[in-house]
């Protein structure tokens, strides 16, 4: 049986209107791009309303949690690889 592709309206609305507008149309593309460049490539388009709640979002929705459930180690390690990317 073929895996589901999960599609990027599992996001939301304007999650998903601002990751179509830069190429992004499905959770496995998140996987497959990863979720700081994707997060990256956002924020550059969008520079004054993506937050870091996207960043927090993106990977969450990558491993089918809730980003309320996104630990505060892992929001530091999110931080700290888009730091890097800078």
């Amino acid at each position: 049986m073929a895996k589901k592709q999960k599609r990027a309206s599992d996001f939301g609305p304007k999650s998903t209107e601002w990751l179509n507008s830069i190429g992004i149309y499905s959770v496995d593309d998140v996987e497959r791009i990863g979720v700081t460049e994707v997060y990256r490539r956002l924020k550059a388009t969008y520079p004054h309303k993506v937050t870091l709640n996207m960043l927090y979002g993106l990977h969450a929705t990558v491993h089918g949690i809730p980003w309320q459930a996104v630990t505060p180690e892992m929001k530091a390690k999110l931080r700290a690889e888009i730091e890097d990317l800078d």
